[in-house]
C-alpha cells in the first residue's frame, strides 16, 4: 500500500523490539493490518538482543522495517544500521550530529498528516544513550542536548505544523522532563528505559506514553477533539502471517531451527529457573579470574540478559543469555586509572551499569584487567589484547554440565 493510497487517522509506535522475534507473528500481522490507516513507527533498539540477530546479522529486522514502518528513530543498538539504505531514509532524529561540521546525521523531521492535521514526526537519542553505541560505531558522531535540537525545530517549522510528536530513545524519567521542558510537544513515545511505566501520563498538554518492548506490544495515538488520546495495546499471541509477509515468516522459521540446537544439560543449579544475571556473572567471573590467570575480571552486568532455562541448554538460550557476542580481552590500565580503581569502578558503574569484579575487592595496584571489548574499547583508553574467548563460551562453561564443544553461531 502506496503513501498516496492511505488516510491516516492515529499512530502506532513500537519500541526496543530487540530482535524477539520467536513469537513475532502477532506483531507482524497486526501492524500489517493497521498500515491502511496508521502512520507505523519505532523509537529504537529494534536491533540486537536475541540469537535472530546474532545468526541473522540483522537482515529480518531490516526486511520488518523496510516492509512495515513509515518513521524509525535510532537507539544505542543497532546505531549502524541505520546508515544502510532504506533504512537511513526511514530514519529521524534532530539531536545526533556529526562531530566536525554540525550537520544532521538523520533528516530532523517527518512531516505528514494525520487525521485532518498538519503533523511533525521528530526523534531523539538521550546523551547518556548515545555514550552507550559502542565507540566504533559512534566515531565522528555527537548527540547535542535535545531539548536545545527540538526548541531550534520548533522554531524553523513551527508555520507548517499543527501538532508536534517525539520518538524518544531516553527513558520514561527523562521523557517527563522533556516533556515539561518542551510544552509544544502533544506526543512522547518513550523507549530505552524497559521499566514498567507504560500508560500514558500527563505532563501539562503533552502525553508520555511507551508500548511494551520485545514485540509485545505497542503505543496508540489520536486525535480526539482539539487534542490528542493516547493507550497502550498488546499484540496478538498468535496469527496467520499475511501473503505478503510469509517470506519474513519462512526466514524467521529458518533461523528458528538453527538455534534449536542443544548444547547439553543445564546444570543442576540452574536448571528450571530464570539465572540471576549477577549470580551467573559472578560465577563466569571466577571461572575466567582463575582459568586464565588473569590479574583481574570486570564484567557489567548489562552484558547478559534474564531467560528461563529447562533441563537442556539451546544455542537460542545461550544467544538469550549473552546476546550481543562480548569478546573477552586483556585491557592494560593506564598509570592514573590504575591508582585509582575505586574511582574507575564508579566510573564504569555510572556509564555501563552494575558491575562484577573478581576478585572483590580488586587488589591495589591492578596494572591490567580481563574485561569485555566493549567496556574496554568505550571506557578504557589502554591497550587490548584479545582473550581469544567470548563472554557467551564462558557463560556456557557455567551453564552445562559436560565440556561444550563448538557449535553454530559461536566462536572458535
Amino acid at each position: 500500500m502506496t503513501p498516496a493510497t492511505r488516510t491516516l487517522d492515529r499512530i502506532v509506535a513500537t519500541t526496543d523490539v530487540h530482535s524477539n522475534l520467536a513469537h513475532s507473528a502477532g506483531m507482524l500481522t497486526q501492524l500489517h493490518a493497521e498500515r491502511g490507516r496508521s502512520l507505523v513507527v519505532d523509537c529504537g533498539d529494534f536491533f540486537e538482543g536475541t540469537g535472530f540477530y546474532r545468526l541473522g546479522r540483522g537482515g529480518i529486522e531490516r526486511q520488518i522495517l523496510l516492509s512495515l514502518y513509515d518513521v524509525i528513530a535510532p537507539g544505542n543498538h543497532g546505531w549502524s544500521h541505520h546508515f544502510e539504505p532504506g533504512l537511513h531514509e526511514l530514519t529521524v532524529c534532530a539531536n545526533a550530529v556529526a562531530e566536525a561540521t554540525g550537520r544532521p546525521l538523520f533528516r530532523p523531521l517527518h512531516l505528514v498528516e494525520i487525521g485532518g492535521r498538519k503533523v511533525a514526526v521528530t526523534a531523539v537519542i538521550n546523551p547518556q544513550a548515545f555514550s552507550a553505541i559502542p565507540l566504533d560505531q559512534r566515531a565522528g558522531h555527537r548527540a547535542m542536548d535535545p531539548v536545545r535540537a527540538l526548541r531550534e525545530l520548533l522554531l524553523a517549522h513551527h508555520h507548517e505544523v499543527d501538532t508536534w510528536i517525539l520518538l524518544s530513545h531516553s527513558g520514561f524519567e527523562e521523557d517527563r522532563e522533556l516533556a515539561s521542558e518542551c510544552p509544544f510537544l502533544d506526543i512522547v513515545f518513550a523507549g530505552h528505559c524497559h521499566s514498567d511505566h507504560y500508560a500514558p501520563e500527563p505532563v501539562g498538554t503533552t502525553l508520555v506514553v511507551k508500548g511494551a518492548e520485545l514485540g509485545a506490544g505497542y503505543a496508540l495515538a489520536e486525535p480526539v477533539g482539539s487534542g490528542w488520546a493516547a493507550r497502550t495495546c498488546r499484540f496478538p499471541d498468535t496469527a496467520t502471517l499475511p501473503a505478503e509477509l510469509e517470506a519474513i515468516g519462512e526466514a524467521i522459521e529458518a533461523i528458528r531451527a538453527r538455534l534449536a540446537a542443544p548444547l547439553g544439560p543445564v546444570a543442576r543449579r540452574w536448571q528450571h529457573t530464570v539465572p540471576d544475571r549477577r549470580d551467573l556473572l559472578e560465577a563466569a567471573a571466577a571461572r575466567l579470574h582463575t582459568g586464565l590467570g588473569a590479574e583481574a575480571v570486570i564484567l557489567n552486568e548489562t552484558a547478559l540478559r534474564p531467560t528461563a532455562l529447562g533441563e537442556v541448554l539451546h544455542l537460542a538460550d545461550l544467544l538469550a543469555i549473552e546476546p550481543f557476542g562480548n569478546q573477552l580481552v586483556h585491557a592494560a590500565l593506564p598509570e592514573a586509572v590504575s591508582g585509582d580503581l575505586p574511582g574507575l569502578l564508579a566510573h564504569l558503574t555510572e556509564r555501563a551499569g552494575p558491575l562484577v569484579v573478581a576478585p572483590d575487592p580488586l587488589p591495589p595496584g591492578v596494572r591490567s584487567v580481563l574485561t569485555t571489548d566493549y567496556l574496554a574499547e568505550t571506557f578504557l583508553a589502554g591497550r587490548a589484547d584479545e582473550a581469544g574467548l567470548q563472554l557467551g563460551q564462558a557463560v556456557r562453561h557455567v551453564l552445562a554440565e559436560i565440556p561444550p564443544t563448538r557449535v553454530e553461531g559461536e566462536a572458535e
